[in-house]
């Protein structure tokens, strides 16, 4: 049982007094926030930092690469989330992160099925359009249409 709270450790009374181990975040029992390493990776403190350093580089590597494709073709914003996504195995703050960023992505995706939300933005866009053409067709009538290659030589 979710109760929707961002408050971590946060216990759930079931209808019959027991308490439900479900964390505020979903997960089940001791695996809520923190690190997802293996156990015998935990229990030593040099393999477990070396643990930390090499996902941070790797989500960190990931997270660059999505930089990389937003002004170029590729899917930028998305390698972006794997990126924090990697990082959200291993730290706290990446993880609380992540979970602001789907709870925002979830309330947009619903404020954009909103029919009158829909309305609104088909009516600008269609007012939008208008002006353009508008624009285009004063931009023509003034000047003229004169392709680039039929420039006259000077």
């Amino acid at each position: 049982m979710n109760t929707g709270s961002d408050e971590p450790g946060e216990v759930v009374v079931a209808s019959d007094g027991a308490a439900d181990e479900t964390r505020a975040d979903g997960a089940q029992g001791g695996q809520g926030l923190g690190s997802k390493a293996p156990e015998f990776i935990k229990a030593r403190r040099a393999l477990h930092l070396s643990w930390q350093v090499g996902v941070f580089v790797i989500g960190l590597a990931v997270v660059v690469a999505g930089i990389i494709m937003l002004p170029l073709p590729g899917p930028g914003w998305v390698v972006i989330f794997g990126g924090m996504a990697i990082w959200a195995t291993e730290f706290v703050w990446a993880q609380l992160v992540l979970r602001w960023t789907k709870r925002k992505v979830t309330e947009a995706a619903q404020r954009a099925l909103d029919p009158a939300v829909r309305r609104r933005n088909i009516v600008l866009t269609s007012i939008g359009l208008v002006i353009v053409i508008a624009l285009v067709g004063v931009y023509v009538w003034k000047f003229g249409v004169v392709m680039p290659w039929k420039i006259k030589d000077q």
